[in-house]
């Protein structure tokens, strides 16, 4: 039993650190554009120039001196992460930009779903959803209709893969148990 709160509890931390890495790629990024424009122009600079940089952004100096506060350690964050979190990140944010208005609330909706799920069940699923993305849209409906999948995953499960699988999913990335924030 204190195996698993651990275990819960090291899981929670990494959700939490996932959602501060998604919100540190989205709130560095303040300028008209594709999402993830201007982190991908300044993330190469060394973090005292990618902050000069922003602090000279003029749009950024419009912004009340406590949004600048949160930009700025959102963009500390963001150039701590191994480049290959980094063009993750910049991934689900274009990704996340191209939805609709409707993808967007149904990926909400699944998140939620996801993130109420045991631990492990939340792991089975999110592995699930991994190894669907590789598949055509038919490919998927029947391996979720599989014998396989209805002994492994229980019906609400099935339906959150099934919804899972409808939505474009950045490369490289599965279903999260958080969102992007717009």
């Amino acid at each position: 039993m204190r195996q698993e709160r651990r275990q819960e509890r090291a899981q929670q931390q990494e959700r939490q650190k996932q959602q501060q890495e998604a919100r540190a790629a989205q709130g560095a990024q303040n300028q008209p554009g594709h999402a993830g424009d201007w982190l991908r122009r300044y993330k190469d600079l060394p973090p005292d120039q990618q902050r000069r940089s922003l602090e000279n952004d003029p749009q950024f100096k419009k912004l009340p001196p406590p949004r600048q506060a949160e930009l700025l350690r959102r963009l500390q964050r963001f150039s701590s992460l191994p480049p290959q979190r980094q063009e993750q990140i910049l991934n689900r944010m274009e990704t996340w930009e191209h939805l609709t208005v409707d993808q967007k609330k149904e990926a909400r909706e699944l998140f939620q779903q996801l993130r109420q799920l045991p631990p492990d069940r939340r792991q089975a699923v999110s592995r699930a959803i991994r190894n669907l993305r590789g598949l055509t849209p038919e490919q998927r409906e029947q391996r979720i209709n599989s014998p396989q999948f209805n002994s492994e995953f229980s019906p609400q499960e099935r339906s959150l893969l099934r919804g899972a699988s409808r939505l474009p999913l950045a490369p490289g990335d599965g279903l999260q148990a958080e969102t992007p924030e717009e």
